[in-house]
C-alpha cells in the first residue's frame, strides 16, 4: 500500500479525501488470512476500521470442514483477529438472504442443465449489495475486502484491474461489479502476492490465520457433492432420462441430469460400442426432455457465445461498439487464461466470437471481458446463455446424423 496520507493531494492510501484516522472503513472479514490481513493493514495505517462477518449458511456440518468459509470456525477466527488488532466486530445473519439469492439460484441453474458459479452470485447479490449498504449505514467511506484484484482511478472513474499476483487473480468472480460499487469498494491486497500476505499475517502475530488453508469448493456444499444439495432443493432434477448421441441414437439411461456437466467423459455408464469407438463426452443437457446429449470431443469446441445479463464497465457505452466488433480478451473459465475474441452487441445482450475454440464451455458459466493487449483491465462480462460449435457431423448419407451442435 502507499503511504497513509499524501499532503500534496489531500488523499489517503485508499484514494479517499482525509487522513486515515478520519476515515471509517468496513472490512468484510471471512475468517481467512486475506481478509484478516486487509483489516490489520488498514488498522496499522490508522484507519477507523470496523470488521463485519456474514454468517451465510447453516454451519452445522461445515464447522469441521477444512477450507470452508463464513461458517462456525471462521466466524470465531474473524472475531479473534478483530479482538487482537483492536477493532469492533459484528456478525450479521445473512442466512435467509444467502439461501434465496445464491443457494436457490444455484439449484435452479443446475436443474436447468447449466453450470452455475455461486461465488459470483454471492459477490453480486450479497457482499457487494447487502453488505455494501450496511457499510454505508455505518458511516463508512469504503468497504474493503481481501480479494486479489486491483482498482485505480481512471479518466472516467475507478477501473478494475487484474492483481499483481496473477496466480490469485479473482477478476473472473467479480465481473458483475458495477461502476457505482467500484467507487465504494477497495482491495488493499491488489499489489501483494499470497506468500507476502501470509508473511504479513505472521509479522502481525495473526497466528490463528497465518497458515490457514484457503477456502475450497463451494462453501455451502460441505461434502463436495453438489448433487446432494440440488436434489434436496429441487427433487425433480434427479428424474431419470435418456443418454442420446448427437446422431440421434439412444445409448443408455441416466438417473438425473444433475449428475452430468458439459465436457464430462467419465461416469457416463454407456461404455464403448466397439474396439474402434471414439471417446464420447457430454455435449449438452436438455432438461425439459431429461436428455443427456453426448458426442465426440470436437463437438465440445466452442467458437461463439451468446451472453445475457451483461455488465459493462468500459469507457464507451456498450451500444456504441463498431458493427464489426471490438477486439478483447475473453475468459470463459476461472482457471484458463484470457484468449483473443471479438465482442459484439446483440438484442438485449452480447455475442463473443472466440478466435480459437475453447472446450467444455457450458450455459450458466461466465464470459469475462478484458482489454485487448496486456489484458490487465477488466471491462465486464456476461452469463453464457448459448455456446455454439463449428463442428458438424458427417453427411446424413453416412450415418443419418442430424444437424450440428449447439449448446
Amino acid at each position: 500500500m502507499r503511504e497513509p496520507f499524501d499532503t500534496r493531494t489531500g488523499l489517503n492510501s485508499l484514494d479517499l479525501p482525509g487522513r486515515p484516522e478520519e476515515t471509517r472503513v468496513v472490512v468484510a472479514m471471512s475468517g481467512g488470512v486475506d481478509s484478516s490481513v486487509t483489516a490489520a493493514l488498514l488498522k496499522e495505517q490508522g484507519y477507523d476500521v470496523v470488521g463485519i462477518t456474514m454468517q451465510l449458511y447453516d454451519h452445522g456440518v461445515a464447522v469441521q470442514k477444512k477450507g470452508a468459509c463464513c461458517a462456525g470456525q471462521d466466524i470465531h477466527d474473524a472475531r479473534r483477529v478483530a479482538e487482537q488488532i483492536g477493532i469492533p466486530h459484528y456478525v450479521l445473519d445473512y442466512e435467509d438472504r444467502f439461501r434465496k439469492a445464491v443457494m436457490d439460484d444455484f439449484a435452479d441453474s443446475y436443474a436447468a442443465g447449466e453450470t452455475p458459479i455461486p461465488c459470483v452470485r454471492c459477490n453480486e447479490r450479497v457482499k457487494f449489495r447487502d453488505l455494501l449498504e450496511t457499510a454505508r449505514d455505518l458511516g463508512a467511506a469504503a468497504l474493503a475486502t481481501g480479494h486479489y484484484i486491483a482498482s485505480r482511478q481512471g479518466a472516467n472513474g475507478r477501473e478494475m484491474h487484474r492483481p499483481r499476483d496473477l496466480d490469485r487473480d479473482q477478476s473472473y468472480f467479480l465481473f458483475t461489479t458495477t461502476r457505482e460499487q467500484l467507487e465504494f469498494l477497495r482491495f488493499p491486497l491488489g499489489d501483494l502476492t499470497k506468500p507476502e500476505a501470509r508473511a504479513l499475517a505472521t509479522r502481525m502475530g495473526l497466528d490463528v490465520v497465518a497458515e490457514k488453508p484457503d477456502s475450497q469448493d463451494i462453501c455451502f456444499v460441505p461434502t463436495g457433492r453438489y448433487t446432494t444439495i440440488v436434489q434436496k432443493l429441487r427433487p425433480a432434477s434427479a428424474e431419470p432420462g435418456e443418454i442420446v448421441h448427437l446422431d440421434g441414437r439412444v445409448l443408455g439411461r441416466h438417473d438425473g441430469i444433475i449428475n452430468f456437466t458439459v465436457g464430462q467423459r467419465r461416469g457416463l455408464g454407456i461404455g464403448a460400442s466397439g474396439p474402434d469407438s471414439e471417446p464420447l463426452f457430454v455435449v449438452k443437457l436438455e432438461p425439459a426432455a431429461r436428455r443427456v446429449v453426448v458426442g465426440p470431443k470436437d463437438a465440445l469446441e466452442t467458437h461463439r457465445l451468446t451472453l445475457r445479463d451483461v455488465n459493462w464497465i468500459g469507457d464507451a457505452p456498450l451500444e456504441s461498439l463498431p458493427e464489426e466488433g471490438m477486439p478483447i480478451l475473453a475468459k470463459v473459465r476461472s482457471t484458463r487464461p484470457p484468449v483473443k475474441a471479438l465482442l459484439k452487441t446483440d438484442e438485449g445482450g452480447a455475442v463473443v466470437e472466440l478466435l480459437v475454440g475453447e472446450g467444455g464451455v457450458a450455459p450458466g458459466q461466465a464470459c469475462v471481458f478484458y482489454e485487448a493487449g496486456r489484458g490487465d483491465r477488466i471491462l465486464g462480462g456476461g452469463w453464457i446463455a448459448r455456446a455454439e460449435s463449428r463442428w458438424r457431423p458427417a453427411p446424413p448419407s453416412d450415418r443419418g446424423l442430424r444437424a450440428g451442435s449447439e449448446r
